[in-house]
């Protein structure tokens, strides 16, 4: 029973019942000009004239639906009255050519239909319980006859009028609300269109999550390690611990850096200056590592300034993930990092830390960091892997092409 009920107390009910009257009185703005032809047939049958309005009627409405404006008027209002979630148009013009006008003539039509009803019926129910209008109404329906004047008969009778007219109601709002997203709604095209932004949209976000743990996600291991270290010196090295506070400082401003970036994109204002990290930003990375109270042993080949752009920012983003991995789990020992230009066009990358327990603070591990630089590898067409290397050794080693593929 409440699925019979439950649309004459919904309020969407009678908004959507608005907008099929809107639609009738705006087409009614159309009817002076589609009258003029038959005017001008003076001589004609009257069937032939008024079917000669209708038709012209149909396709001045249809034709109103060309307009681009129409389109973006029909959904915003729709939107709001018929509470149907609806997205902008955003398509070509040319696939809803043909959508807008029929949903044009199934509005105007609806809602001739529900005005001259719902009126009829309601016009009814104040007629018939009062002979306060100063005269006798009879109703005849399937044989049987009810007046005005016939006491209870005829408030039940005003009664039946006025759930009809609801009932009226509802059926035209429900009828839009399933046509809108069919006619006002995103054609194939957009769909499609709408699918692929969301996808950049998404790919873009979670390049923008990389990025932060990458960068954040280094720097804040960094500080944590420098700090603990300019608190155990701070008395016998005053010297040592203002380097390492000094570390913490620069570094901390280069993330804000990167923070304020990623921010400002992820709420579509347009950022400063978008900070990019190559291997030129290579040794003030392994200078952190050292303030940190890290032995770093490199293995540099010369030219790394002239990398392509595209592998120049892979290959510090995966050597900043292994150094960031070393200060986190590796044990106190040596950490190597090479990075060499190799005959036939590649780049060679590792970082090889000792493993077993040190001395540094616990870090949880997410599990989150050498899934994204595999993925940043095979979408270079590299290859990657990380693990132990049975010597007592934890390696990360990357080989890049040198030629990004098309």
């Amino acid at each position: 029973m409440t699925w019979a009920i439950g649309p004459l107390l919904r309020g969407s009910t009678y908004t959507g019942t608005l907008f099929a009257f809107l639609g009738a009185a705006a087409s009614a703005l159309l009817l002076p000009v589609a009258v003029l032809p038959a005017l001008a047939w003076g001589s004609g049958p009257y069937g032939a004239r008024a079917g000669l309005v209708l038709a012209g009627w149909a396709v001045l409405v249809a034709l109103a639906g060309t307009a681009r404006s129409t389109r973006r008027v029909l959904v915003a209002v729709a939107r709001r009255l018929l509470d149907v979630p609806l997205p902008p148009p955003s398509g070509a013009f040319g696939a809803d050519r043909r959508r807008t006008p029929l949903w044009l003539l199934l509005h105007a039509a609806l809602g001739w239909a529900a005005t001259l009803t719902v009126n009829l019926l309601l016009l009814m129910a104040l007629a018939l319980p009062g002979r306060w209008l100063g005269g006798e109404l009879e109703l005849s329906l399937s044989g049987r006859t009810v007046r005005s004047g016939d006491g209870w008969g005829s408030w039940a009778a005003s009664l039946v009028c006025v759930l009809l007219a609801a009932l009226v109601c509802a059926a035209v709002s429900g009828t839009l609300r399933r046509l809108a997203p069919r006619l006002l709604g995103p054609s194939p095209a957009e769909r499609l269109a709408l699918a692929a932004a969301r996808e950049r949209q998404l790919a873009e976000r979670n390049r923008l999550a990389q990025e932060l743990h990458d960068s954040i996600g280094h720097t804040l291991t960094a500080a944590t390690i420098q700090a603990a270290v300019a608190g155990e010196v701070l008395t016998g090295d005053p010297a040592a611990a203002r380097a390492a506070l000094r570390s913490i400082e620069e570094s901390t401003r280069a993330a804000l850096a990167d923070l304020d970036h990623v921010l400002g994109v992820l709420r579509e204002e347009q950022a400063g200056t978008a900070p990019v990290r190559t291997l030129a930003d290579l040794p003030e990375l392994l200078e952190r590592l050292r303030h940190a109270g890290t032995e770093v042993r490199t293995d540099l080949s010369d030219g790394l300034d002239r990398v392509p752009g595209a592998v120049a920012r892979a290959a510090y983003r995966i050597l900043q993930e292994g150094v960031t991995n070393a200060l986190r789990h590796g044990a106190d020992g040596p950490v190597r990092v090479t990075a060499l230009l190799a005959p036939a066009g590649w780049l060679e990358l590792s970082v090889a830390n000792p493993t077993g327990r040190g001395r540094r603070p616990a870090f949880p591990a997410s599990g989150h960091g050498l899934a994204g630089l595999a993925e940043r590898v095979s979408l270079l067409a590299g290859e990657f892997r990380a693990g132990p290397d049975g010597d007592g050794h934890w390696v990360l080693a990357a080989r890049l092409p040198l030629r990004t593929p098309a």
